[in-house]
């Protein structure tokens, strides 16, 4: 089965629909699939509903879908360093869930593994509890909070083989592993595609069986916040 393909757009055809759920990989500006967004965009795909731990920033990353109103809801952990996504949210215009980080991945994760829900102390007794189901177990109050199952993913690796075993670079690694299972279809867009054989099995970070589709592209690399010391007078 080829899952290389020349574009993001290529990538891209026959999968995206109105009012779809989609997985994004990214944290902050690292391990962000620009491309795949980029052609999302171009698509104009809209009423989406996104899976992310944040919205990139304004102009780069998801803030491109927010800016151009694409996105009807985000289930996210952070609004920070996206003065639109804020914005939108608190004129109520944008849909946003509000997840913890780890109950994120772990909603993210569960999905990929066919698991519906599971029960988590994080988040009881505060907003993120309301509506759920509480148990308690061994004298300790849990929510349910349910997996998420994506109509899509779009993951951002460093490199991989035809076959879509992927390797992720240092922090790049953060969200894309489990947005990329929680998806019916994954397509991952990566810096460069290398022979079959050449990635140590030991090395990858995830198997090609829950990649579908693989493109390879330029990539920027953003600094979010840049702090330098004043150079000292002599």
């Amino acid at each position: 089965m080829n899952k290389e393909y020349a574009s993001a757009s290529a990538a891209l055809e026959g999968v995206l629909f109105d009012g779809m759920t989609i997985a994004s990989g990214g944290f902050g500006l690292c391990g962000i699939p620009e491309l795949l967004i980029a052609a999302i965009k171009d698509a104009g795909t809209k009423d989406l509903t996104i899976a992310s731990n944040n919205a990139g920033v304004d102009g780069f990353g998801l803030g491109v879908l927010l800016a151009t109103r694409q996105v009807k809801k985000m289930i996210s952990s952070y609004v920070g360093e996206n003065a639109e996504f804020m914005r939108q949210y608190l004129s109520g215009e944008l849909e946003l869930e509000f997840t913890p980080q780890g109950t994120l991945a772990e909603r993210l994760r569960a999905g990929g593994a066919g698991i519906p829900g599971f029960y988590t102390k994080t988040g009881v007794g505060t907003v993120i509890a309301e509506g759920k189901e509480h148990k308690d177990f061994n004298g300790q109050t849990f929510i349910l909070e349910r997996g998420i199952l994506a109509d899509l993913s779009i993951v951002k690796a460093w490199k991989a083989d035809p076959s879509g075993n992927l390797v992720f670079r240092k922090t790049a690694r953060n969200f894309n592993p489990p947005a990329a299972t929680a998806g019916k279809i994954c397509v991952a867009e990566v810096e460069e595609i290398v022979p079959l054989g050449s990635l140590d099995p030991d090395l990858i970070h995830l198997p090609g069986i829950y990649v579908h589709r693989l493109i390879e592209g330029p990539h920027e690399k953003r600094i979010e916040n840049r702090t330098t010391r004043k150079k000292e007078s002599v």
